[in-house]
């Protein structure tokens, strides 16, 4: 270890000397799209692995052995997660998202191995829920490692966490552009110079990965018939819509399916119940197994029957309306199936399931319009991608990804108008309805959401800890005038007194200002108490509750200069406007260099 120390130390030494910090991070661009495009191709490996083994076992038992294979599946992860990590798993990208806003892009080292365990135990056995999440997690958290490693600063190693992103998704979708819009729109980096080059990098270093291990093998094997046709518009209008009602459906279906599991205290009730609720739901529509990759292509491809595979329902299947039911079913119960699998302790991602359902329910859309009577004929392929894109763009509030990604799955631009339509759309609907996403909802509670709105990340950035002041001397309600100008007014070089009592909650202040008139009085000394000169003061910050946002806000709405912190219940110091205004400013700076 001390030799090792030793040649870190010579070359972080030679690297300050021979190589700029813009080369550095270029290069460290490179490695990170590498190592996130590594996580990637082994989360699929490890997955299909397991896939295969258990494939000809459900085949032969017709489907029932799907009751029990989720409740293994989630066994296998909860052991782990209790003998080997020791703590709860949290949403991949939401847990990155906070580390950047409030811990300086630092992630544990426990985090780069643990989604490669954890996530193809719950995918293989069947939950339903995706890969991406965890490749961007692993990638993630080895991205800052290595960064806290080579001695980077915060702001740099934000950067090469969305470089991570880029890498994993670029090496999963073998889709770069779409990886580096992914990471601008999602973790709300400005588009500049400065960020794209190392993001185009990390993009191209992953994809590269993604190639030389898997060769030519693509997630969908799909090539492009039909091209837009204008009299097709107004169906992509409806599509547009549909996907935003069901983007608000998954959200929402989302949170209140979490909610259902609350009152299951035990992680174990919580595994034998979304176990078994898997089950039944995989032994009735079986494309919910897994992520949903093999559905997808199926459905591109025409096959709607092979895509809906073996269920009880495959002596109606004659009935085109029947497919359509199954296929809306699918729609309506991903979303289900998906949070199920979260809730119940397992772990993944929700970008694959979100595409998953947008597959089906834009198949059922140009089902429905080929088969209403009315002698309209839309291509169902296409509707099946266009559908993707409106999910993703609206679950996720993506819709630049939504467009590119699919755009580089067909492998050109002749989709890019109907996308632009249906994306869009399902966009500013949801957001119009929903101010947050999966993502972001927990994050948005606890005021530490960054945005491209620069002003407010700032502000999101900033700690609150590296501005409270406690050089403050505090009083008791029941001290004398004689007794507080003796032992904290002499003493002080502030003019505020915080007024405690015995258990240090702030029973209110003194200012200088109180007392000014009769400091001098000697024959007040003993009359005059502290309880009898105190007042509330203007406004009161509540520590781990308030963002900084709000905390701005009350200072200009009280017009005071100082406010106290209440942490507990318990007065820990002052923060003062000017230095609020000062870490401000420099953390204004800081982040617009």
């Amino acid at each position: 270890m001390p030799n090792t120390k030793g040649l870190l130390k010579k070359f972080l030494k030679w690297r300050y000397k021979n190589i700029s910090n813009k080369t550095f991070v270029h290069l460290m661009s490179l490695v990170v799209g590498l190592i996130s495009g590594l996580a990637a191709v082994t989360l699929k490996n490890l997955t299909f692995f397991i896939q295969a083994l258990l494939e000809k076992g459900i085949a032969i038992t017709e489907n029932q052995l799907y009751f029990i294979l989720p409740v293994i599946g989630l066994t296998l992860v909860y052991l782990y997660v209790k003998y080997v990590h020791k703590h709860p798993l949290g949403h991949a990208v939401s847990s990155i998202l906070f580390s950047l806003s409030k811990n300086k892009g630092l992630l544990a080292i426990k985090k780069i191995y643990t989604p490669l365990l954890t996530a193809p135990l719950t995918v293989g056995f069947g939950g339903s829920v995706g890969l991406l999440g965890p490749a961007v997690e692993s990638g993630s958290a080895l991205s800052s490692n290595i960064s806290r490693l080579f001695h980077i600063d915060a702001k740099t190693r934000s950067l090469l966490i969305a470089c991570a992103s880029a890498g994993a998704i670029s090496s999963i979708f073998q889709s770069p552009i779409a990886a580096i819009v992914f990471a601008v729109e999602v973790f709300s980096l400005d588009f500049t110079m400065l960020s794209v080059l190392p993001l185009l990098l990390a993009s191209i270093s992953g994809v590269l990965t993604s190639y030389f291990f898997l060769g030519n093998e693509v997630l969908f094997n799909f090539s492009l018939t039909d091209g837009f046709e204008l009299n097709d518009t107004l169906f992509y209008v409806v599509l547009g819509v549909g996907t935003a009602f069901a983007s608000i459906y998954f959200t929402k279906m989302y949170f209140w399916i979490l909610q259902l599991f609350k009152p299951l205290k035990s992680p174990k009730y919580k595994l034998l119940v979304g176990g078994i609720a898997i089950g039944i739901m995989l032994y009735f529509i079986p494309p919910l197994y897994g992520e949903g990759f093999g559905f997808i292509n199926n459905l591109l491809e025409g096959n709607h029957i092979k895509a809906l595979g073996k269920t009880p329902f495959d002596t109606y299947l004659d009935s085109i309306w029947v497919v359509i039911l199954l296929l809306f079913g699918i729609t309506v119960f991903k979303a289900i199936a998906m949070t199920t699998t979260f809730a119940a302790g397992g772990a993944g991602g929700v970008f694959i399931p979100t595409m998953v359902m947008g597959s089906a329910l834009g198949n059922v859309v140009a089902k429905v319009i080929n088969n209403l009577g009315l002698g309209f004929d839309v291509s169902e392929s296409n509707f099946t991608l266009i559908g993707m894109a409106g999910l993703i763009a609206g679950v996720i509030h993506a819709p630049l990804t939504a467009i590119f990604l699919i755009a580089e799955i067909t492998g050109g631009y002749e989709l890019f108008v109907p996308l632009m339509i249906t994306a869009s759309i399902s966009y500013l609907i949801t957001k119009n309805t929903l101010d947050y996403t999966i993502y972001t909802k927990e994050l948005v509670q606890k005021g530490a959401l960054l945005t491209h709105n620069k002003d407010q990340t700032v502000l999101t950035l900033m700690q609150l800890d590296d501005v409270i002041e406690t050089n403050f001397k505090p009083v008791n309600p029941e001290m004398t005038l004689g007794e507080m100008l003796h032992k904290s007014v002499s003493k002080s070089t502030r003019n505020i007194f915080p007024v405690l009592d015995g258990d240090k909650k702030m029973v209110g202040i003194v200012l200088l200002d109180d007392i000014r008139e009769f400091m001098f009085n000697t024959e007040m000394y003993e009359t005059l108490f502290v309880k009898d000169v105190m007042h509330a003061p203007p406004e009161y910050i509540f520590y781990a509750e308030d963002s900084m946002k709000k905390v701005m806000s009350k200072f200009q709405d009280s017009g005071a200069w100082n406010l106290p912190v209440i942490k507990e219940g318990k007065y820990v110091g002052f923060i003062s406007k000017s230095k609020l205004l000062t870490a401000y400013r420099r953390k204004l700076i800081n982040y617009s260099s």
